[in-house]
């Protein structure tokens, strides 16, 4: 791959990311920040955020197919990438059944999508796909530089790799909670985890995962939470990110749940660099 993301990125709002936080996760050793919540339009605040680092890539997870025309960010594609080579990763998904009205056959439409980026000249390499189930997971590998799973254990990276083989991007986001104060640190955890549960696409893919209707019901059980929000000190939570690596990542996106992300992102960052 022509982008490099090294081993550990960030994911953040993108509303919650500007040049002092961009210009902090490098310094860290941060190989990229994920700009999530669905960014969209002429993508403006990448080029802020890439002016104020030297090396660190922005990649959106991710753009929504059903708000932007693909002719639309592929013009803001062609202006970032033409500025900053090897820097920016458009990262682009179908979003949730119950956001978007307009939702209606997302494979097919994916499939528009990506037809769409390749007329307006977005290259496979500079793309990325959010991918759960393995159909996209292969639409994935077979059409972008690879997958970005959202809200998945280290299986699904064991199984997304599989059906990926070698040479194709994995890279899955976790959620992490600093703290050794279990009962803070799970309703920290819970209180982000129990709003998937309302999403048809995330609990089917939970179910795969062989959680239960008792574990999806209400606000998500003690065991979904601890599997989705990694929980305890830094070296705790690192050992729960290396597990991605080990089944197959090539780069694991952490979202950061305590209000102050940074002494989290700092633990982490010397624990593995």
């Amino acid at each position: 791959m022509a982008i490099e993301l090294g081993n550990l990125g960030i994911w953040r709002s993108y509303n919650l990311v500007d040049a002092k936080f961009a210009a902090e996760a490098e310094k860290l050793g941060y190989g990229a920040i994920w700009l999530g919540s669905s960014p969209g339009g002429d993508l403006a605040f990448v080029d802020e955020l890439l002016a104020a680092t030297d090396s660190l890539v922005i990649a959106t997870g991710i753009v929504n197919i059903w708000q932007d025309a693909p002719a639309d960010i592929a013009r803001a594609y062609e202006r970032i990438a033409g500025k900053y080579p090897n820097r920016f990763l458009l990262g682009v998904g179908a979003g949730h059944r119950e956001a978007t009205k307009e939702y209606k056959k997302p494979y097919a439409a994916l499939v528009d999508y990506l037809d769409g980026l390749d007329a307006a000249g977005v290259p496979v390499a500079g793309r990325a796909l959010a991918a759960l189930g393995p159909k996209v997971v292969k639409l994935a590998g077979d059409r972008t530089a690879g997958a970005h799973p959202y809200l998945v254990t280290p299986q699904h990276t064991r199984e997304a790799r599989e059906i990926l083989g070698e040479g194709k991007l994995l890279a899955p986001e976790h959620k992490v909670v600093l703290g050794t104060d279990v009962t803070e640190t799970r309703a920290i955890g819970r209180n982000t985890v129990k709003f998937y549960l309302q999403l048809s696409n995330y609990v089917a893919n939970l179910r795969k995962l062989g959680f239960t209707d008792d574990d999806l019901e209400g606000e998500g059980s003690d065991r979904l939470v601890d599997a989705l929000a990694l929980q305890g000190d830094a070296a705790t939570i690192a050992t729960g990110l290396r597990a991605h690596l080990e089944a197959g990542a090539d780069h694991v996106i952490v979202q950061v749940l305590n209000e102050d992300p940074w002494p989290a992102y700092r633990a982490l960052a010397a624990e593995l660099m």
